[in-house]
């Protein structure tokens, strides 16, 4: 599972330059996906083989300057617990301030891997400079710009020199589901009356919230692997940002699991905080089912689900082709139509099609309905292939893919859908030179 590093530090001091480096500029290292939305507070690296998951906590610093201190304080302590790596970034111009040396003493405290990174390093003769950081008694020091990138490429050499291989847990061949959502939308109660048990399903010791938890579930002829996901452990000591709390668990979790049933209120409907745990599975590739709990609360007329459902749907798009199940953990109601429904995502989700049944009945539907012509080139289809990923990728071969736009890539999408089983998956079509 990718590793999750945090980035902290106060405002000003170049973390969201050197997130947005990272993850988009330096594109040897960035994994992308044409179309895919990227919420500019997480992305992923790729670098000497390995990928881990970036967090830039700068910006959910929230207020004006009087309760900035509070805030970063209650970010760095949550980078601390969930982060298997942290990166202090710092402003060479402005040297160790005081809020630099809160910062510096809450990390000490810590177990984690801290890379000190002293920002704004514009030219060479200035390095040494950087040697006054030592000081804060947190190892090395790694000068950079995140600006221009000098420095960057031993900084990410150090950090992935630091990532241990690690084993996959539950990798035993069976399903991963990982139940996700804000804070008290039911999340625990679910895995409750899944596991029939009153209690969480996790108490964590110190030092171990770094891992993903796995249960095995094996009744009434499923059986999976449940991975423990946010809003299942209580922190004491951490006073909770519900945004920032809620969505680095979820990665975890997202990112350990096959298939996400992403649970939300029935009250509240699906929020923001909703879309963006449904942006981070989508993202991930990962099959998905939204669960409605407390459905028993709402009141009911003739058409109360159906228009609930057309409310998430038009939310989602469009990426819609998505199960809803309708549920109560206080009730139970269908709670197991829920299973049901993560085991057959999970099922597409793995789905292959043969070569030759894929191209007797996309080729037809290709021919019937080619891209249009592009500035009087003709593009020619001749051959479709399903590409060996954990998730359904197409690889169409034509004459000049160059030359296809979007709203051609999703109709072959939504004629992949119609024409096979993807419900609740995510599917991949790339265009390629033939």
């Amino acid at each position: 599972m990718p590793q999750i590093v945090a980035i902290v530090g106060r405002p000003n001091v170049g973390k969201s330059t050197l997130f947005n480096r990272f993850t988009e500029t330096v594109e040897a290292i960035v994994d992308q996906e044409s179309g895919v939305t990227r919420d500019r507070h997480y992305g992923k690296v790729i670098w000497n083989g390995r990928e881990f998951s970036i967090i830039d906590t700068g910006g959910y610093v929230m207020g004006s300057d009087d309760v900035f201190e509070e805030e970063i304080c209650r970010q760095v302590e949550l980078a601390i617990d969930e982060a298997n790596m942290i990166l202090f970034v710092l402003d060479l111009r402005e040297g160790i301030t005081g809020m630099d040396d809160d910062i510096a003493r809450m990390l000490r405290k810590s177990k984690k891997k801290i890379f000190v990174v002293v920002n704004k390093v514009d030219a060479p003769s200035k390095t040494h400079e950087a040697g006054s950081f030592y000081s804060l008694g947190l190892g090395e020091v790694f000068p950079i710009s995140s600006m221009n990138g000098s420095g960057t490429g031993e900084l990410l050499d150090a950090m992935t020199g630091e990532m241990e291989i690690e084993e996959i847990p539950g990798d035993d061949g069976l399903p991963k589901f990982c139940v996700v959502g804000r804070p008290n939308v039911g999340k625990s109660s679910f895995i409750n009356v899944l596991m029939e048990t009153d209690r969480h399903i996790v108490t964590p010791v110190a030092g171990t919230t770094r891992d993903s938890l796995f249960s095995r579930y094996s009744k009434f002829g499923m059986d999976f692997n449940l991975v423990d996901t946010a809003g299942i452990r209580k922190k004491s000591k951490v006073h909770e940002d519900i945004e920032f709390y809620s969505v680095i668990r979820s990665i975890r979790a997202i990112e350990s699991s096959d298939v996400c049933l992403l649970m939300i209120d029935a009250k509240d409907g699906l929020e923001g905080q909703d879309l963006n745990i449904f942006s981070l599975a989508v993202r991930n590739k990962k099959g998905v089912v939204i669960l409605v709990n407390k459905w028993d609360l709402v009141e009911k007329e003739t058409n109360t689900s159906l228009e609930f459902e057309k409310r998430i749907r038009e939310k989602i798009s469009p990426f819609t082709d998505v199960p809803i199940v309708f549920v109560s953990a206080l009730t139970k109601q269908r709670i197991h139509k829920a299973l049901e429904t993560a085991i057959m995502v999970y099922k597409n989700r793995s789905n292959r099609i043969k070569t030759s049944e894929l191209n007797e009945v996309m080729l037809p539907v290709i021919e019937a309905y080619p891209p249009p012509a592009y500035k009087g080139k003709f593009i020619r289809i001749k051959f479709i292939t399903q590409l060996p990923t954990p998730f359904p990728s197409f690889a169409f071969f034509c004459n000049l893919p160059q030359y296809i736009r979007e709203p051609y890539r999703r109709y072959v999408e939504n004629k992949l859908r119609e024409k096979f089983d993807f419900l609740g998956v995510p599917v991949i079509v790339y265009f390629r030179q033939k």
